[in-house]
């Protein structure tokens, strides 16, 4: 099974790097940060990439491996099933179903990266809803008492 951290386009900051990732997460926190070239000419970095910049910073600095994947970029099926942490056939069925669009590329299903992410974030929601209502339930018949608020 391929593994994200895989892709051969994942970024992993070795230990060495970690001290100069978190000098870095300081920095961009106390000011905008400015490119300067060869020729000490300045570039204050768009806001856009200041955000991305900001994040990519953030979650390495927690020690996460970074993959940046185009919105149109197509994957697929065993990436898709390891970013939605399912088995293939059950990928397979969730293609079948039509809850995740795909194009056939030759014999091969391929999965257009927002279209994942679309269903994955339609699949946490609606077990965050699920799971409210379970805990509500479960108080209302005495299976489950909440923790009083201090």
């Amino acid at each position: 099974m391929i593994k994200i951290i895989d892709l051969p386009d994942s970024v992993f900051a070795p230990d060495l790097d970690t001290q100069t990732i978190h000098r870095l997460e300081v920095m961009l926190a106390k000011a905008h940060p400015k490119l300067v070239g060869m020729d000490n000419e300045q570039i204050t970095l768009p806001e856009s990439i200041y955000q991305v910049l900001i994040q990519v910073i953030q979650m390495m600095a927690a020690g996460q491996t970074i993959s940046l994947v185009p919105y149109n970029h197509f994957l697929s099926s065993q990436e898709a099933a390891d970013l939605l942490n399912v088995s293939r056939p059950y990928l397979y069925k969730l293609l079948d179903q039509g809850l995740i669009a795909y194009e056939m590329k030759g014999t091969h299903r391929r999965i257009l990266f927002k279209d994942l992410i679309n269903y994955k974030q339609h699949r946490d929601s609606q077990r965050r809803r699920n799971l409210i209502e379970l805990t509500e339930l479960s108080q209302d018949l005495g299976f489950y008492n909440a923790p009083e608020a201090n």
